[in-house]
């Protein structure tokens, strides 16, 4: 069928592959950094000239990178908002990543509409901080003539796809990028006008959301443009996720998310309801504490990096000598205690070594997200396989523990730009959707990722019994935390 290409516009660079469009085979690639203040400091800046994106996609492009190509998808970073004007100027800088001065505005836009149980009802989420709902409400307070004037609001994926089309009076997005504005909903497949009102102090034009396989035009020089999506829905696209699957990512902060059949209301707000580049959902749930809790456990005991205090874990057995670390250093989301601190439990003379700490921090670790993927199995969500992701992942000790705690089949793909490979193959599926060679409600098949897969095997019922000494220890430390 040709080729195609994917580009994903991180926080902090734009990648670009281009793809066969029938097998998915990475054929070339290209990179470059955003050119942004602050970047060369190791600082990311919270408003971002959009400008900066279009350098550094003409920079990854260049030396011909895309000769030949068909189409473009377009995956890029969430939660950023491009506030233009009426003559499609923009108005300030957009607003990106996980803006902490926006942390009061959530907490307004929550009581503003009634509660957390009141946003879970109306568009499958909770404010948070960084999301583009919260944004609006912190320009509206903080810069109201920058809101006033304010008449169109894009995402970072919207805008750039309008930029390549040369835009166009109509403007697009897709439902994936639109479930995590804060103002559209998964379940209802639409927006919620009065909630950018709320948030704004007045109505803006919002883009139209189109379906997963659909183009959202052509460029002058005959180049189709697909929806573009998210880089969390792009990732799932190009790692070849489908229903009972789960990913579970391990940053300094954790996320669990599944393929789902149906849009997940959840009225406590541990669940945020996200939708996918396919036509299905992609359920999250967070956790406040991941590799924070083994670099954490790393300094206590002067272990010099995370592959030492790995090593140290492996030289201990599961279930840690009765250790048991409940890893809530920053509060936690999941369960909801934001005020809460870590506990070390089952101190015994012969437990008191650093090996079986480190093996505590790791279980720790796991335990907690293995209760995030509980919060989705016990609503009905299939959890057959679960991805690994991040560099943690690569860690013995964590690959020795997770497939038995998380009681399931672990993949550890190979590292890769599954974005901007999941951006690709959107923009195959609206090239062959648009000859008719390829059906609108099905994906191309192109070629998994390459990965190594760990199975439970006999350690199954070991894991078991070491996430009931997990979950005995959180109960009796934060009595019915996932009943509150």
């Amino acid at each position: 069928m040709g080729i195609v290409a994917g580009l994903d516009s991180s926080p902090d660079f734009t990648r670009i592959v281009v793809c066969d469009a029938d097998t998915g085979a990475v054929l070339r690639q290209g990179y470059a950094p955003h050119p942004l203040d602050g970047a060369e400091s190791g600082g990311r800046p919270s408003d971002v000239d959009p400008q900066a994106w279009l350098l550094s996609l003409g920079e990854a492009a260049g030396g011909g990178l895309l000769e030949g190509v068909q189409a473009i998808g377009v995956s890029s970073q969430q939660n950023a908002v491009v506030p233009l004007d009426a003559q499609g100027n923009t108005v300030r800088p957009a607003m990106v990543g996980g803006d902490k001065r926006a942390q009061v505005a959530a907490a307004d836009l929550i009581d503003a509409l009634g509660g957390r149980e009141a946003w879970a009802q109306a568009v499958g989420c909770v404010p948070q901080a960084a999301q583009p709902v919260t944004k609006l409400r912190w320009l509206a307070k903080n810069e109201p003539e920058a809101a006033a004037r304010t008449t169109v609001l894009l995402q970072a994926h919207d805008w750039l796809v309008w930029q390549l089309l040369g835009r166009p009076v109509r403007r697009t997005t897709d439902r994936g990028g639109a479930s995590g504005t804060g103002y559209w909903s998964a379940a209802t497949g639409g927006y919620r006008p009065d909630l950018v009102e709320l948030a704004l102090g007045h109505q803006a034009m919002l883009p139209e959301v189109i379906g997963p396989s659909d183009a959202a035009g052509t460029t002058p020089e005959g180049l189709l443009i697909s929806a573009g999506t998210g880089e969390t829905m792009a990732a799932a696209l190009g790692l070849g996720l489908g229903h009972g699957d789960a990913v579970v990512s391990l940053g300094a902060s954790g996320s669990v998310m599944a393929v789902h059949h149906e849009a997940l209301v959840d009225q406590s707000g541990m669940i945020t309801s996200l939708a996918d580049a396919t036509g299905m959902h992609l359920p999250v749930v967070t956790t406040l504490n991941a590799v924070r809790t083994l670099r954490g456990a790393a300094e206590l005991i002067g272990a010099p990096d995370l592959e030492a205090l790995s090593d140290l874990a492996m030289k201990s057995t599961p279930g840690s000598h009765g250790l048991v670390m409940l890893p809530y250093l920053e509060g936690e989301r999941t369960p909801n205690l934001p005020h809460t601190a870590g506990t070390l439990a089952g101190l015994r003379r012969e437990s008191m070594k650093p090996e079986h700490f480190a093996r505590a921090a790791f279980e720790g670790m796991l335990c907690g997200l293995a209760d995030a993927l509980d919060v989705l199995r016990g609503r009905g969500v299939d959890v057959r396989r679960i991805f690994l992701l991040g560099a943690a992942a690569e860690l013995p000790a964590v690959q020795a523990a997770a497939p038995a705690l998380f009681g399931a089949q672990v993949v550890v793909p190979q590292p890769a730009d599954y974005a901007a490979i999941g951006a690709a193959r959107q923009a195959a599926w609206a090239l062959g959707a648009s000859q008719g060679t390829l059906d609108p409600r099905t994906p191309p098949a192109w070629q998994g990722a390459a990965a190594q897969v760990l199975d439970p095997g006999e350690e199954r019922a070991v894991g078991q019994a070491v996430r009931q000494q997990y979950v005995s220890v959180r109960e009796q430390t934060h009595p019915g935390a996932f009943r509150a």
